[in-house]
Formats: C-alpha cells, sequence, structure tokens
C-alpha cells in the first residue's frame, strides 16, 4: 500500500512538473479542480474580485481520465475555524453552472505534430465578491467524488487611515537598472571618473527592487506585470486585469478591481493615464480593461470611457485625463470599436479633445481631457528632437487623413499638462497619475538602444519637471512619487567601438576588433559636443546632432553620433548586423521575413556592420524580456514601505495601504 500510495504521488508530481513548462493545460492549475484566484493569493480588505471555478476531464492526452467532468462539485470559505458555501459565505446566489471544451498541447513534439490533447470543463463563477476581515482563508473545490483542491488566500491587515492625497506612479516600461546606468553615461558629463551631475532618479531617498516574475511562467509581459503593480495579484502573460481561465471568450475570466477603480470608487478623487504607447496598449490598458487577450484594442478603449458593462462592476466614469498615441482606435472605421468615432464618444461625455501639442498647451485645465496625438506609438524623443526629418511622411496624423503628426507633445508636455487638470479638478479628493515612458521597451526590442536611451533620459527629465511643478503648486509635500518599471530587458554595456576603425575593415571577424574593452573602452564621448563624430555624420543635415545644446537644465548627449559609441547589446536577440551607430532615418528594424515564421538580418540595416547570429528561435524579429528585477524609486509620504527587495505585487498594496483604499466592511 505505502508503495502504491508513493507511485500516486510521484507520478502526480511529475504530471504538475511537464504541466508547468512550455505548455500548460492552465496557469496555476496543475490539477483536475481549478480555483481563481488561486493558491497564495494576496487580497486588499474589500476588493472586488470575480472567483472562477473549473472541474477538468481530459479526452484526450497523458492525463485522459474519462472526459466527464463532475457536474456537482462544492465550494467552500474557512475562516478562523468556521466553514461556509461560498454562496452563504458572500451573500450571493449559486451561480449558474456552465460546460466548454478547450485544447492544449502537452509539450513541443505535440506542438510539432499537430497533435493537441482535448479537455471538458464544468465551471462556475461568482461575480463582484470581496473579503473584508483580515487574516487567512481556505477556499477548497471539492469534486470528483473526494478530490480537493485547496487555495490559502491572505487578506493583509492595511491601515485605513489615508497618508497621502496623490500619487504619481512613472513607469518606464521594460527600464532596468544597466539601462539607467548607460542612461547616466550618455547623458551626464564625468571629470576622472566622477559625474558633475546627478539623474533625478538617484536622488530619490528610497530605491528599492521588485520581482516580476508570472503567476505561471518566470518571465513576464507588459500586461500581466501590469496587472500585478495595479491589482496586487499575478496573471498570465497577456491578460489584463484578470485571471486566465479556460473559458472561449475572452472577456468572461474573474475579474480584480484596479488601484485606479478602487480610488475611484472610495474617494471620488481623479484618474490621469499618459502614456508614449498607442494608448490602448498593456500598461495604460490594465487600469480600466478586464481581458485575458490585450489585443481587443477597441475593448480597451471602450473601458477607458465606460468602464466594464458587460458584468456588474465598479462604477468607473472614465479619467480625468488620458493622453497618447494610438488614433486608428478612436477615428470610425475598422479598427475602433464596433467602428464607431470615439472622439466623438469621449467629447460626448464631456471630455475636450486634442490632437496636437499646440493645442494641448491651449487647453483649458477645468475639463476632462482626451489627448490623441498619433497612429500607433507616438514618435520617440531623438526623432521630435534630433532627427526631425523622420516625423514626416509617415501617414500617422491622429485625425486620420494621412497627414504627418509633426506637432506631437513628448512626454514631459503630456505629464505636467495631466498634473494641472488633475490639481485643479481635484483639489480636495486627490488623485492618482500613471505615466509611463513606453519606448525603452519598445526600442529596446528592436535592439535601437540609442532610442531607448533617449525615452529613459527623457522619462528622468519628466520626473524632473513634474516634482519641480508639484512643488510651484505646492502639493510636493502631499505627493507620493515612484518611478519603476514593469518588466526588464537582458541590457548592458560591456565596453566601447570606434565606429571609423570597424566601418574601415573588410572581414566581419576584423570588424570586432573595433570593440574596446576594460582599459580601452575609454570614456563617454557623448557628453562633448565638440567631439570627432561618427563616419557616417553628415554635418549639412537637419539637426545635426553635435550641435545640440539645451538651455532648461535637460541632461541629453549633447552629440548622439560620436565616433566611439557604446558596446550594447541584449542577451537574447535575432539575427542582426551591428555597426553601433544610431540610426538617424527612424526607429531600427533588425530583422525580416522571407517566410511568415523566419526572420533573417535585414539587408537594409547596419550595413557597415557585421553579423551577428541570434540566439532566439528564428520566428522571432525582435528581442525578449529577461528575468531581472527592476528598481523602485520613492519620494514622499509612505516612502519607506518601497525600500528593499519584494514582488511586483507589493507596489499595489503600497500604494493602497498609503491612499487608506483597505475596508473592514462594505
Amino acid at each position: 500500500m505505502a508503495l502504491h500510495f508513493l507511485g500516486i504521488v510521484v507520478a502526480a508530481a511529475l504530471l504538475a512538473s511537464t504541466n508547468a513548462q512550455t505548455f500548460q493545460r492552465l496557469g496555476a492549475c496543475p490539477t483536475f479542480g481549478c480555483v481563481f484566484p488561486p493558491d497564495q493569493t494576496d487580497f486588499l480588505a474589500g476588493q472586488f474580485f470575480d472567483i472562477r471555478l473549473e472541474v477538468h476531464a481530459p479526452i484526450s492526452g497523458s492525463e485522459a481520465n474519462g472526459g466527464v467532468p463532475d457536474p456537482d462539485f462544492t465550494f467552500s470559505i474557512t475562516k478562523d475555524g468556521r466553514t461556509k458555501g461560498a454562496s452563504a459565505y458572500f451573500g450571493v446566489s449559486e451561480p449558474t453552472l456552465e460546460r466548454w471544451n478547450f485544447t492544449w498541447y502537452e509539450d513541443l513534439f505535440a506542438s510539432d505534430a499537430g497533435s493537441p490533447s482535448v479537455v471538458n470543463v464544468t465551471s462556475k463563477a461568482y461575480r463582484r465578491v470581496a473579503l473584508y476581515e483580515a487574516g487567512e482563508y481556505t477556499a477548497t473545490l471539492s469534486y470528483n467524488n473526494g478530490s480537493k483542491t485547496t487555495a490559502s488566500w491572505l487578506v493583509r491587515d492595511l491601515a485605513t487611515v489615508r497618508r497621502t492625497k496623490n500619487i504619481v506612479l512613472f513607469i518606464g516600461d521594460g527600464m532596468t537598472t544597466n539601462m539607467i546606468t548607460a542612461a547616466r553615461l550618455i547623458g551626464h558629463k564625468s571629470v576622472n571618473g566622477r559625474y558633475q551631475s546627478k539623474m533625478q532618479m538617484d536622488k530619490f531617498p528610497v530605491l528599492g527592487h521588485q520581482m516580476t516574475h508570472s503567476l505561471d511562467s518566470f518571465i513576464t509581459d507588459s500586461a500581466n506585470s501590469a496587472t500585478a503593480l495595479y491589482t496586487g495579484h499575478k496573471s498570465t502573460v497577456n491578460a489584463l486585469g484578470v485571471y486566465a481561465d479556460s473559458s472561449k471568450s475572452p472577456f468572461d475570466d474573474p475579474k480584480l478591481e484596479t488601484i485606479a477603480e478602487i480610488f475611484h470608487r472610495l474617494t471620488h478623487g481623479g484618474v490621469g493615464i499618459v502614456s508614449t504607447a498607442f494608448i490602448a496598449d498593456a500598461t495604460p490598458a490594465a487600469l480600466t480593461a478586464h481581458t485575458r487577450d490585450r489585443g481587443q484594442y477597441g475593448a480597451v478603449v471602450d473601458s477607458f470611457l465606460n468602464g466594464i458593462t458587460n458584468y456588474t462592476w465598479t462604477n468607473w466614469t472614465g479619467p480625468d485625463v488620458l493622453f497618447g498615441g494610438g488614433a486608428e482606435q478612436f477615428f470610425p472605421g475598422k479598427t475602433s470599436f464596433q467602428g464607431k468615432d470615439y472622439y466623438k464618444e469621449f467629447a460626448a461625455k464631456g471630455y475636450n479633445v486634442v490632437q496636437n501639442n499646440t493645442a494641448l498647451q491651449a487647453a483649458s485645465s477645468k475639463s476632462k481631457t482626451l489627448g490623441i496625438f498619433s497612429v500607433s506609438n507616438m514618435a520617440k524623443w531623438l526623432d521630435r528632437n534630433v532627427y526631425t526629418q523622420n516625423l514626416v511622411g509617415n501617414k500617422d496624423a491622429p485625425d486620420g487623413k494621412n497627414g504627418s503628426a509633426t506637432d506631437q507633445p513628448g512626454l514631459k508636455e503630456m505629464t505636467l499638462k495631466a498634473i494641472d487638470i488633475l490639481q485643479t479638478r481635484n483639489a480636495h479628493n486627490g488623485w492618482f497619475l500613471m505615466s509611463e515612458a513606453a519606448s525603452i521597451d519598445k526600442q529596446m526590442h528592436t535592439l535601437d538602444y540609442d532610442r531607448a536611451l533617449g525615452e529613459l533620459l527623457e522619462l528622468d527629465d519628466t520626473v524632473k519637471a513634474s516634482m519641480a511643478h508639484l512643488k510651484t503648486l505646492g502639493v510636493l509635500k502631499e505627493t507620493l512619487v515612484l518611478v519603476t518599471a514593469d518588466h526588464g530587458h537582458g541590457f548592458d554595456v560591456m565596453g566601447s567601438v570606434d565606429t571609423k576603425y570597424l566601418e574601415a575593415q573588410e572581414d566581419d571577424r576584423d570588424k570586432r576588433g573595433a570593440i574596446g574593452i576594460y582599459r580601452e573602452s575609454g570614456l563617454s564621448q557623448y557628453t562633448n559636443p565638440n567631439s570627432e563624430s561618427g563616419p557616417s555624420s553628415n554635418a549639412s543635415s537637419i539637426n545635426n546632432s553635435s550641435g545640440l545644446t539645451f538651455t532648461d537644465g535637460a541632461y541629453f548627449p549633447s552629440n548622439w553620433d560620436p565616433r566611439y559609441t557604446l558596446f550594447s547589446a541584449l542577451g537574447a536577440d535575432p539575427d542582426r548586423r551591428e555597426n553601433y551607430q544610431v540610426h538617424k532615418n527612424g526607429p531600427r528594424k533588425p530583422a525580416s521575413n522571407s517566410t511568415p515564421d523566419d526572420y533573417v538580418v535585414d539587408y537594409r540595416d547596419a550595413v557597415t556592420g557585421f553579423v551577428v547570429n541570434g540566439t532566439l528561435p528564428i520566428s522571432e524579429s525582435q528581442g525578449v524580456h529577461s528575468l531581472t528585477d527592476v528598481p523602485v524609486f520613492a519620494q514622499g509620504p509612505c516612502q519607506e514601505l518601497f525600500g528593499g527587495v519584494y514582488n511586483n505585487i507589493d507596489v499595489f498594496f503600497g500604494m493602497a495601504d498609503c491612499l487608506g483604499l483597505a475596508r473592514d466592511k462594505p
């Protein structure tokens, strides 16, 4: 009997191990009974959430058990030794039983063979419930005549006293400590190893680090990492504000109330959302959207304005500020939600609508404001300020008439205007603002390190200007300012490159001799406007970077095209060619595809460089995210909560604690 039991345990362990790798039947559900929120989940007292229960019965594959899922499963909640059925505990009606099936691949061999396993499911969902009493709970799903899945839940014991009036959450998408170090190197002058100035982030009194891994994978994306930052719950890649279930609809997954929704519901304070990405992208979207598919852009835009309409949920009347790109989701047509004109939809609900920087600066701070400034992602700092010829001819004007969006604001202009609007409209109740430097990540993906670091320096300049503006408004001391990231990339700088020498060599192996390491790395030439320019520099070109200067105390390179550049790289790349020079004609495209899933070196990119073989699957055209912890800089009320090393969900709990959002009763 003991040997038989041991065999069952070993088999179960092997099954769980296999079921947690490349493919999973369902994340956080290694058994046939699934509970969402799953085991090891923490909650804010009074935070609304949905519960999804699933019982799986595989028809085929190594887990096949007959294919008949139990329709009579039960679910209970235990607190302090007292157990109640879930319906009685939450005071809601018993949900309707649902049925469906889904398929999944057990491993790469099954995927190559096109041989999926089929699973039948019975399920129930409890909608919009909350836990109010701090402490430990046990949630138990009982099924299949004796099988149980238990989930340990913890409602954190947080104070209900509000300690900050406002929060500004800056997110440098994909930003790591290594990138900050590189940005400091090219933007701040050093004399004999001592920097003569500091980045604004360097001056913050508290520095922490957050772990970014997901619920069911150790590499995250921007959707579920934003979900963790905004809800305190880890989720699955591509999921926004939900746990990913196995149902066919991307809109019925169990939802989690976000920091913006809770703050708006409890305090009636203002909310601002600012991003240099298309505004339906994951980081801004996760504040209001609830779907396991981050690609549901039209529904995301509708959620900004109308909240969740398919289920009873938190009443949402729209943010005070919504600034970014992504005009294709707003002007009417096949790319907008249900073909609607969302400029008109927002205007009909009292929004002032602006489409360029001139109109933004002239706009009243008394009205809710929608600012959409380009099709797709907004222009990069380097193109708006140095290589401005790249703004012309892109057919990216936000009115959808195929003009050029040449009058775009930067992150600083959008953020300062957002602060003005939020403070004017919400001086009494306070406000929450998320401001995202999205293209740190987007340009790291395309290996365009110059543009990525330009975006990071713009973020730092925005932080500096915002804190000065908050001080002018008299609200800096009552505003918690956080600067963090959602995930990282495997980026670093290992030396310098003599681009003139590299270009003079004929053989690829000889070109590598241009890389200087250790002592031969020398000093940064980016802060010296008189340094020798690179071999492809054209002194007569428009806005030549050698002559770029700043008079407002901003710290950016004075020469973006020096002869001696950075030897930098990602840890995971597609095939590409490298010459380590700035891409003057627009953002980089390192690889192109001859067939749908076979990317090779793009023959038009870095033509004077040498070929570097990639390390990623050939279906990948860009670099990917990495495991690294990312920094959290904090200043203001509750800053002490953000020191040390902790999980990404703790950023949410720190903000919620500082805002006093926990509730011990309905």
